[in-house]
């Protein structure tokens, strides 16, 4: 299979475009016939060797968790999928090694869900990673609620965008960090826009003199400090940018794999109350440049890449 792949930690240059064996797939994995993968700042992280500490490399690594596919193939224990059936992933396992930037990717049944009808294949692809952490982080620490105050950080990106439009469902008011050029964009997902920098807790307090009731940090730093600063009393503060989150009181979260949550995602999206919009596309061959213009920083919306799809 044509395939994208690593093998030594460094910058996009070391990702090359060429034929890697397809993937075995195990008894309880499918084999996704891949139509396209997000980026996410964590895969090029993970090429510069950022998590070197936590997981083993097995090189050549494929990057990429974010998967929307077909699949083509089935390992010997699976009874949750067929032949043919669209599905989306978050294909994250305990090693850096088989990847989504490939035309094939072995996907373990509890990476995946079926894929909302109502998306693109890009947009599909953009919602796993950046979906589950936001719905995660939401439900299981900061515990939002119909009438909450939630402050999220880099609301135009990624995972903020989701958030502010998850926290909008279960009833909360958000207040949301972003750029002046993405205020439009943020509002457009029912959020109430705040710039960054030098005056923020003070724009905030401007618009919730009491305090927020949660804050959600994606930045980590001066950012971390400011969002518990700003909290109510008894206020809940998670971050998965910054472990040093602890020391203020509140929880770190790096995303896990998760069919159920992927699948009630899934389901919002179909509803048409969780959108993703897709930034950029680059075609497989070009995926050192996906990474690239990923790396530049806070994008709107996701960076996806599409791969070839012969029948």
């Amino acid at each position: 299979m044509k395939a994208i792949s690593y093998s030594r930690y460094g910058g996009p240059e070391v990702l090359e475009y060429g034929d890697l064996r397809d993937p075995k797939v195990g008894p309880d994995s499918v084999l996704v016939k891949v139509r396209a993968a997000a980026v996410n700042p964590v895969d090029w992280k993970a090429r510069q060797g950022y998590l070197d500490p936590v997981l083993d490399a097995v090189f050549p690594v494929v990057p990429g968790w974010d998967v929307a596919g077909v699949v083509v193939g089935l390992g010997a224990g699976v009874v949750e999928y067929a032949v043919g059936d669209e599905v989306i992933g978050y294909v994250r396992e305990d090693v850096l090694s088989r990847g989504t930037f490939a035309e094939y990717v072995a996907a373990p049944v509890r990476t995946l869900a079926r894929k909302p009808r109502t998306l693109t294949w890009e947009e599909a692809a953009g919602l796993p990673l950046t979906g589950l952490t936001a719905y995660q982080v939401l439900h299981r620490l900061l515990r939002v609620r119909r009438g909450d105050t939630v402050l999220v950080h880099a609301a135009a990106g990624g995972v903020g965008s989701i958030a502010v439009q998850l926290a909008r469902h279960l009833g909360a008011r958000v207040i949301g960090t972003a750029s002046e050029a993405n205020h439009g964009y943020v509002r457009s997902l029912g959020g109430e826009p705040v710039t960054y920098g030098e005056g923020l807790a003070e724009r905030v307090r401007g618009l919730a003199p009491e305090g927020v009731d949660a804050a959600f940090d994606t930045v980590g730093g001066e950012t971390l400090k400011i969002s518990a600063q700003l909290l109510v009393p008894d206020g809940r503060l998670a971050s998965i940018a910054d472990g040093d989150v602890v020391s203020y009181g509140g929880h770190y979260w790096f995303v896990r794999p998760d069919t159920e949550d992927l699948t009630r995602l899934a389901e919002l999206a179909e509803q048409g109350t969780v959108h993703v919009h897709v930034s950029r596309t680059f075609p497989l061959d070009r995926a050192a440049d996906a990474h690239r213009h990923n790396e530049k920083g806070p994008t709107r919306g996701k960076t996806v890449v599409t791969v070839p799809w012969e029948t």
